[in-house]
């Protein structure tokens, strides 16, 4: 079922604000998405990095939920995989309906490829990639996801299992409908080229806590949403305001 005219409307406002003007190329592409297969801007559906949209694991999942997936499986391929050196390979399986033979997808995740904010997370980032590449498949969606992409950031949940088998709500593990806000906020710091340790600094003060952790989700998310708006509308300013914190830990040591 198509969305109506003003969820793209809507999509197409947050993305301008997000990501600044986009070309009528880009926007008849979001329009696509938005309308195709009902993903949401706001939602952490899409991500658009260096002029092409992709959409993120939390996007995926919803779209198999609307399309009323029978379930998902992943197993770890022991043979391809080296706990030791942090690579896994994973292969998953997408069941669109009980009497389906599914539709596989392979993952493969290890230090080099994975984001350095996030190590020993290889396990995890491995079961997100394998997943959305089967799910992709299966509802013949061509647009690359973001975990996918080599400097992709982890995906939620412990991920330890080498064999799980879950329904297409997300309730399980790793696998999660709600937008992970860790991953837009190493998407935003990729994107404007920001100091990642600057940021969380910045982000800990804003939210009025010691540590970016200790902060509540709509804490880190009205953070989230503002940083965006000003890397987009105020980037100098924003940089200049970064690099305060830069004083203060210089003088903290």
């Amino acid at each position: 079922m198509k969305r109506p005219l003003n969820a793209f409307r809507s999509n197409a406002k947050l993305a301008k604000i997000t990501w600044g003007e986009l070309s009528k190329i880009e926007l008849c592409s979001l329009k696509n998405l938005t309308e195709k297969y009902n993903l949401s801007v706001v939602a952490g559906d899409l991500q658009f990095l260096e002029c092409r949209w992709y959409v993120t694991h939390s996007g995926l999942l919803g779209i198999a939920q609307r399309n009323r997936c029978a379930g998902m499986r992943t197993v770890v391929d022991k043979a391809l995989s080296d706990p030791a050196s942090s690579r896994w390979v994973f292969k998953a399986t997408v069941y669109k309906s009980p009497r389906s033979r599914g539709f596989v997808g392979y993952g493969d995740a290890d230090p080099s490829n994975v984001s350095s904010l996030v190590p020993g997370a290889e396990m995890r980032v491995d079961a997100s990639r394998a997943v959305n590449r089967a799910l992709r498949k299966a509802y013949g969606i061509g647009v690359c996801s973001v975990e996918e992409l080599g400097w992709a950031p982890r995906s939620n949940g412990s991920g330890s299992s080498d064999q799980h088998k879950v329904s297409a709500n997300g309730n399980s593990g790793y696998q999660n409908t709600q937008p992970r806000l860790r991953d837009r906020l190493c998407l935003l710091i990729r994107q404007h080229q920001l100091d990642a340790g600057l940021v969380k600094a910045y982000a800990a003060d804003y939210c009025g806590t010691t540590t970016l952790r200790e902060a509540s989700r709509e804490q880190v998310e009205a953070f989230i949403n503002d940083l965006a708006l000003r890397a987009t509308k105020d980037r100098d300013g924003l940089i200049c305001q970064l690099n305060s914190y830069s004083k203060s830990q210089e003088v903290n040591s």
